[in-house]
C-alpha cells in the first residue's frame, strides 16, 4: 500500500511500511523512511507505483481547467476526491482514479484564487465576487511582469523607458522596491552584468553629469520642487528712533541677503562707540506665520558655484536687507571702548532704524584695504579714502580680538591654505546647465576685510550668547568642549564654552535672512530687548521648550547636507577647470594615508607612490581619468618637490582639524539591490 501526503508544503509518496491510528512510517523512494500523521496522509492506493502517480498527477493537473473546476464544485466545503469525482468520472456515482484524485489535489493547491483551503486536502471555492478581482490583479501582475520585461530589454540594449527615466533619483536612492521600474533595472542590471549606474548611464537615463548632481540634492532636499509660495513680507509696526551713526557692510559682490553692517564713532576722542548693526526681519516675521514656515522648512541658503537658492523669498529678503541708502529696521549691538587699550568697558542693544551709507564689496575692494594699506595707516591715517579711518581702526581691533580668543585657545588660529573663489560663465543667473566656462580663483584666509568682519561678528555672537543667558532665555548655541582630536562642535540650548573659538560661549545671531537659527534667535534677543529680566516669559520660545530642541534637530541635519551639496559641486566644477584648462600636472601636498591636496586648487585625491610619504611632502601628480558622476579622479606620483633629507613641515598641512572635510570622492552610494528576488519567481508550494 502507498500514500500521498504534505510534508512542509510539498507533496510525497511512498510506500506504507507500518500504520498506527495517529501516524504511518513511510519509506521514499530514495529508501529515506519518514513518520507521517495520519491527518497529513492525503491518499491511500496500491497503484501504480509512487513516483508514477506523482508524474501522472503533475501531467493531468496541467490539464484542468480552473474556470470547469469552480463551475463543477460544489458551494459547500469539499474533498479533492469529490472534485476529481465530478471533474474527471463519467459515473458519478464511481471515484476517480488515484492519478486523477492527485491532479485534483495539486491543481487546487496550487489556485487558491479560485479556491481557498478550509484544512488538509479540504476546499471551498471563492465567491464570485472575489474571484474576479482575483482573476483581474493576476492579469495585472502578468501585464506589469511583461512590462518589466519589456522595460529591463529597452535598458539592456541602451535605451531609456520614459518611466523610468521620470523616476530615475526615486529607483536610485528611495526606491519603492514593489514598482515595476525599480524590478527593470534589478533585472537589466543582471541581466547585462552592469551596475545599475553604469547601465543607466549608458541607456542615457542621466542628462548630464552636473544635472545628476543637482537633481539628486533636490530629490532628497527639496521634493516638492523650490519655488515660493506667494508671499508679502509683512512690515515692521514698531515706531523705531532712528539711530545717528553712519553704518556701511562688507560683503561679496554676489550677496543680496545683507545681514549685517558696523559703525564707529568717538575716533580720537579716547573712547569709541562700535555698533554692530543686524537686519531685524526678527521685528515683523513672528514665529507661525507663513513666512517663518518657509524659512524653517529650508533652514538655511543653499550656495553653490554661480546659483543659490535662498531661504527666503527675494521680495521678503529687499524688504529686510540692509541696502545702501535707506534707513534701515535692525537690532544693534553698541560696544564702548577704551581707545587705546581696547578694552571694553559697556555694551548695549537697542532696536532702531539705521542709515546704511554703503555696501562695501571685498572682492572689488581686497586689493585696496590690504595688510600694506593697514601697515601704512598706522603711522598716518588715511582721510583720503572713504571708510579709510574707520576700517583702520576695526583692522586693530579684530587683530586684537583674535589674538585674545587664541590666547584661551592655547594656540594660534593657522590660516595656511587660501579661500576659493568659483565663477562661472553665466550671464542670465539661472540654473547652471554644468558646461559653463568656469573661473577658480584664490584669496588668502585672513584677509583684512575678511578678519574685520569674522571677528566682529563672533564679538557679537558671544556676547549676545552670554546676555542671553544672563537673563535664562535660552538661545541655539554651539559649542565645544575642547580642541582635542575627535571633540566635535555641537549645537544646543545652553551657553557652553567653545574651544574652537575660545570664547565663553557662541550662538549664531548675525545672519537671520540666511539662517534660520539665527532668525530664532533674533526672536529671543528682542524679547531679552523689550521685556529685560522678565524676558523668559515673553520670549518665544522658554527653557526646555521641545520646539527649540527640533529646530536644532533639523538644522543640523539639513545644514550638513547643503554643506555636503556645496562641497560636492564645488568639487565638479574644479574638475571640470582641469578638463577646461587641459591640466594633466599638478603639484600637491601630502597629508594623509595616500591622500595629496592639490596646492593651487580646491582638489584631494588618491595618488599612486603617496603611500607612506610624510606629512607635508611636497610632490608632482599626473592626473588620471576623471569621472563626473562619481567625482573621482587619481593621480600618481612623478616627482618628489622638496628636500628629502630635510623633515616635511607637518604644521604647513594643519588646519585646525579640518583634514576630513573635503576628502577625496568615493562611489556613490545607492539603493538598488541586486540581490532582490527577480521579477518572476513565485512563493508557491511545490510538488516533490
Amino acid at each position: 500500500m502507498f500514500v500521498l501526503f504534505e510534508d512542509a508544503g510539498k507533496f510525497l509518496a511512498g510506500r506504507i511500511l507500518s500504520e498506527t491510528d495517529a501516524s504511518l512510517q513511510v519509506e521514499l523512494d530514495s529508501g529515506k523512511r519518514v513518520k507521517v500523521k495520519a491527518a497529513h496522509a492525503l491518499l491511500k492506493f496500491e497503484k501504480p507505483a509512487p513516483a508514477e502517480l506523482m508524474a501522472a498527477g503533475q501531467q493531468l493537473s496541467a490539464d484542468i481547467d480552473l474556470d470547469l473546476a469552480w463551475e463543477f464544485a460544489s458551494d459547500e466545503e469539499f474533498g479533492f476526491a469529490e472534485l476529481a469525482r465530478e471533474y474527471f468520472s463519467a459515473d458519478a456515482s464511481k471515484p476517480a482514479s488515484p492519478q486523477e484524485q492527485a491532479a485534483a489535489l495539486f491543481r487546487l493547491y496550487d489556485a487558491p484564487h479560485y479556491f481557498r483551503r478550509a484544512g488538509k486536502g479540504r476546499f471551498k471555492k471563492a465567491p464570485p465576487e472575489i474571484l474576479q478581482q482575483a482573476l483581474a490583479a493576476i492579469e495585472k501582475k502578468k501585464q506589469i511582469t511583461a512590462q518589466i520585461a519589456a522595460w529591463a530589454d529597452e535598458l539592456g540594449r541602451g535605451q531609456c523607458p520614459a518611466p523610468i527615466r521620470e523616476q530615475l533619483y526615486k529607483i536610485l536612492f528611495k526606491p519603492d522596491k514593489n514598482s515595476a521600474e525599480y524590478k527593470a533595472v534589478v533585472d537589466a542590471s543582471r541581466a547585462t552584468h552592469t551596475a545599475p549606474l553604469d547601465l543607466l548611464q549608458k541607456a542615457g537615463a542621466i542628462a548630464s553629469p552636473y544635472q545628476f548632481h543637482w537633481k539628486r540634492f533636490l530629490f532628497e532636499n527639496f521634493p516638492k520642487g523650490t519655488r515660493f509660495p506667494e508671499l508679502q513680507a509683512p512690515p515692521v509696526k514698531d515706531e523705531l528712533p532712528l539711530a545717528e551713526v553712519q553704518a556701511f557692510s562688507i560683503d561679496d559682490s554676489s550677496t543680496t541677503e545683507i545681514d549685517d553692517a558696523m559703525s564707529v564713532q568717538g575716533l580720537g576722542s579716547g573712547t569709541i562707540t562700535l555698533g554692530v548693526h543686524i537686519a531685524a526681519p526678527g521685528l515683523a516675521v513672528l514665529p507661525g506665520s507663513p513666512i517663518d514656515a518657509v524659512g524653517r522648512a529650508r533652514m538655511s541658503t543653499v550656495y553653490m558655484p554661480g546659483y543659490k537658492l535662498t531661504m527666503l523669498p527675494d521680495e521678503v529678503v529687499q524688504a529686510y536687507t540692509l541696502q545702501e541708502g535707506r534707513n534701515c529696521p535692525a537690532l544693534s549691538l553698541y560696544l564702548t571702548l577704551d581707545e587705546a587699550t581696547l578694552e571694553i568697558t559697556a555694551s548695549s542693544t537697542r532696536l532702531e532704524q539705521v542709515p546704511i551709507v554703503s555696501n562695501l564689496r571685498h572682492d572689488a575692494l581686497d586689493n585696496v584695504f590690504n595688510e600694506a594699506f593697514f601697515d601704512a595707516a598706522q603711522a598716518s591715517a588715511p582721510a583720503d579714502v572713504q571708510w579709510g579711518v574707520e576700517l583702520t581702526f576695526l583692522h586693530r581691533l579684530a587683530k586684537h580680538l583674535k589674538a585674545q580668543r587664541e590666547i584661551v585657545r592655547g594656540k594660534p588660529e593657522n590660516f595656511n591654505r587660501p579661500d576659493y573663489s568659483f565663477k562661472l560663465d553665466n550671464p542670465s543667473g539661472q540654473e547652471p546647465q554644468g558646461d559653463e566656462i568656469v573661473r577658480i580663483s584664490t584669496r588668502q584666509r585672513g584677509a583684512p576685510l575678511d578678519l574685520i568682519v569674522a571677528e566682529v561678528m563672533i564679538l557679537t555672537n558671544s556676547t549676545w550668547g552670554q546676555w542671553l543667558a544672563e537673563h535664562g532665555v535660552p538661545g541655539i548655541y554651539r559649542s565645544q568642549a575642547s580642541l582635542a582630536p575627535g571633540v566635535k562642535v555641537r549645537m544646543g540650548t545652553k551657553a557652553l564654552p567653545h574651544a574652537g573659538m575660545g570664547v565663553k560661549s557662541y550662538t549664531w545671531a548675525t545672519s537671520p535672512l540666511r539662517r534660520y537659527t539665527d532668525l530664532v534667535n533674533q526672536w529671543q534677543i528682542i524679547a531679552v530687548t523689550r521685556h529685560g529680566r522678565s524676558a523668559a516669559l515673553a520670549a518665544p520660545f522658554k527653557p526646555k521648550d521641545a520646539d527649540l530642541f527640533s529646530v536644532i534637530s533639523c538644522f543640523d541635519g539639513l545644514y550638513s547636507a547643503y554643506n555636503g551639496f556645496q562641497s560636492s559641486i564645488e568639487r565638479y566644477w574644479t574638475l571640470k577647470y582641469l578638463q577646461q584648462n587641459g591640466i594633466t600636472e599638478l603639484t600637491a601636498t601630502s597629508f594623509k594615508d595616500n591622500l595629496v591636496r592639490a596646492d593651487e586648487l580646491p582638489l584631494v585625491l588618491p595618488a599612486l607612490g603617496a603611500q607612506g610619504l610624510p606629512r607635508g611632502a611636497r610632490v608632482r601628480v599626473k592626473l588620471g581619468a576623471i569621472d563626473e558622476i562619481t567625482l573621482d579622479i587619481s593621480g600618481a606620483v612623478i616627482e618628489r618637490l622638496d628636500d628629502t633629507a630635510t623633515p616635511a613641515d607637518a604644521d604647513a598641512t594643519e588646519e585646525n582639524g579640518e583634514d576630513d572635510e573635503d576628502l577625496a570622492a568615493g562611489p556613490i552610494s545607492i539603493a538598488v539591490d541586486l540581490s532582490e528576488p527577480e521579477a518572476e519567481q513565485a512563493a508557491t508550494p511545490a510538488a516533490g
